[in-house]
């Protein structure tokens, strides 16, 4: 590989990795947040509200973050790519999150619910003082897990013109006809930052014992 390429295109990858890194943080909290927000209400006894979710729900994860991400782009011509692509990230990953926190939530025992009634809680004071604080701690690390398949799949960001790594590579590599050396950093990049999230991720599986 030629070292004068691999000079020149890694401050432009850097640059790219912040945008990258954005999407991955903004898509996640959004994620992390719809999904507990519909898990929660699906568990609402009234059809008319479980119904719609539970559709959209499946509709999200039957078909593909591409399609979704283009047909998004096509409609709303008007919002910002990047704005489209974090907000695409987290309804799609919000539909396996909701999955995640339900399980979570399920695994609660009854007798903690029975005891919330017991002592006469509000809903909202059982939900936030009890079964949210056991729920977190089961799902905590699937959630992390979800986290970094969402990191690896920014690339299809670029898609719909979003200027994060893998697109600033494929732009240098076309430019310059070094797509092995753009291409070849910004993998090298994905793994630097990947890999020690997924050791933290393990030993805190570990921790919570799981």
């Amino acid at each position: 590989m030629n070292q004068d390429d691999i000079r020149e295109v890694l401050p432009l990858l850097l640059e790219g990795f912040r945008t990258t890194l954005l999407a991955t943080v903004l898509g996640t909290a959004l994620a992390a947040v719809l999904g507990l927000a519909v898990a929660i209400a699906a568990r609402t006894p009234s059809p008319l509200a479980t119904a719609p979710l539970r559709a959209l729900t499946e509709f999200v994860r039957s078909t593909p973050l591409l399609v979704q991400l283009v047909g998004t782009y096509a409609l709303f011509t008007t919002v910002e790519p990047l704005t489209i692509g974090i907000a695409v990230l987290g309804v799609h990953y919000a539909a396996y999150t909701s999955e995640v926190y339900r399980a979570g939530i399920d695994a609660v025992p009854p007798g903690q619910w029975e005891a919330c009634r017991a002592l006469s809680l509000t809903p909202r004071r059982t939900w936030q003082a009890v079964i949210l604080p056991q729920a977190l701690r089961n799902v905590l690390p699937a959630l992390g897990n979800y986290a970094l398949s969402m990191f690896k799949e920014t690339p299809f960001l670029a898609v719909i013109t979003v200027e994060e790594m893998v697109f600033d590579a494929r732009a240098y590599g076309a430019e310059h006809f070094a797509y092995t050396e753009a291409f070849t950093l910004a993998g090298a990049i994905f793994l630097l930052a990947s890999y020690p999230t997924s050791l933290l991720m393990r030993k805190l599986e570990k921790r919570l014992g799981h």
